[in-house]
């Protein structure tokens, strides 16, 4: 079953954050240590390493989402033997990203 790659809390106040950059893309190889992805916060910007190995199955949440909550799935990662097939299984409980809201109709003068 994939790996279930989650937004992670930077800090302990932190309830959601813009997901800036992707450092790899689906189907790369992924290495424990490797720099995947960079989160920004209303203070910082950190990356985030990955703690296990394996494929970058799919990419759930584009980069430049913002108002990502903590621990929403943001990626599958696919291990060792597993092909793209497994993906569907891994997509249980996770919800991609919704849509940035359409911002309000102008109001009439």
């Amino acid at each position: 079953m994939p790996i279930q790659i989650l937004m992670p809390a930077l800090s302990p106040t932190m309830t959601d954050g813009k997901l800036a950059k992707w450092h790899k893309k689906e189907g790369d190889a992924v290495e424990s240590g490797d720099v995947i992805a960079e989160i920004e916060t209303d203070k910082a910007t950190m990356e985030i390493e990955a703690v296990e190995e394996g494929v970058l199955g799919k990419i759930l949440v584009a980069e430049g989402t913002e108002e990502v909550p903590v621990n929403q799935v943001i990626a599958l990662l696919l291990e060792d033997g597993e092909d793209v097939t497994a993906l569907e299984g891994g997509l249980e409980g996770a919800a991609e990203a919704p849509a940035p809201a359409a911002p309000p109709p102008p109001a009439d003068s």
